[in-house]
């Protein structure tokens, strides 16, 4: 009732996984995985367990072959599973039970497995291949296009209604839930992979948001440590962020203004509060709200 692939960036060490099912919210299902360890897709008659089962054995070091014997040794429902594994050195193994509904089957390649169930046809995961290995762009760009060539050949025979991305470095750290570069769910959607594609530029355009005002001395506390090349370079990207969301969400350019404002550049703030404040009036007391919070300790010189 699924397709999902699996793929490992040797350029990068980065891993990925992405999945759409007629099925609401698949990535509380199918996909998991943790940066510099592997990720594994569990899928068809679900058992939910191989996936972070899957993940704590490469952790200890297991191949993903080995893994996915054991765990599936075990399982006395394995005749039902489709599972696939793929580990931060891009060894892949895959697994489609023989009571999986068809069209089902997967593919292995260079860092990637793909897979699925109740398909329209083997062509679903066959194309998949395809576009993944000849795409161009980042992992995550890669990884969508086959979830698009899969949705071109037919998808799931029962139609879509979720879908998952998720994109984890390469850095194997005691902390992995900061290594988590892309994590987009869409639950319910009639065209979940389009709603995926819609929402990467988004998702990385709130990145870098996010790299402004949850650093220390760029935006909270004391302006302080912050160079001409990091404030050009952080402006630089608020300006890029607010290009990917366009006229409809302004928080970008409400940052930088917020940026601009504690790095002296008065006339600069100034004029993009004011054109702020036209687009949204309530931006004015939201502002002035902050300001005394160690965001804009002159923040009377924009509100009033």
């Amino acid at each position: 009732m699924t397709y999902s692939i699996v793929a490992h960036d040797p350029a990068t060490g980065q891993l990925a996984v992405g999945s759409q099912s007629h099925f609401f919210g698949v990535g509380r299902l199918v996909g998991w995985g943790e940066s510099g360890v592997g990720v594994a897709a569990t899928q068809a008659f679900v058992n939910v367990d191989h996936g972070p089962h899957g993940v704590e054995r490469m952790r200890a070091g297991e191949e993903p072959k080995a893994a996915l014997e054991a765990l599936l040794t075990a399982d006395e429902l394995a005749a039902y599973r489709q599972v696939a594994f793929c580990d931060a050195q891009g060894r892949v193994a895959a697994h489609t039970g023989s009571s999986c509904a068809p069209a089902a089957g997967h593919l292995l390649g260079d860092g990637v497995a793909v897979q699925g169930n109740m398909l329209a046809s083997n062509r679903v995961y066959e194309d998949m291949l395809d576009a993944y290995t000849s795409a161009p762009g980042d992992l995550a760009e890669r990884v969508l296009a086959a979830m698009q060539a899969a949705e071109a050949a037919g998808g799931d025979v029962r139609g879509s209604q979720s879908a998952v991305l998720r994109v984890y470095s390469g850095n194997r750290s005691a902390t992995p839930w900061n290594e988590v570069l892309i994590d987009i769910r869409v639950d319910d959607h009639a065209d979940p992979v389009g709603e995926l594609a819609r929402l990467l530029p988004r998702h990385r355009a709130f990145d870098l948001v996010g790299g402004v005002i949850f650093a220390p001395g760029l935006t909270i506390g004391p302006y302080e440590g912050v160079t001409d090349e990091l404030l050009s370079e952080k402006l630089h990207g608020l300006a890029n962020a607010a290009d990917l969301l366009g006229a409809d969400n302004r928080e970008p350019d409400f940052w930088r203004a917020v940026l601009l404002a504690r790095s002296g550049r008065t006339e600069e703030a100034r004029a993009l509060f004011a054109d702020l404040f036209a687009y949204r009036p309530g931006l004015r007391q939201f502002l002035a709200g902050i300001g005394p919070l160690g965001f804009l300790s002159n923040v009377e010189e924009y509100v009033r």
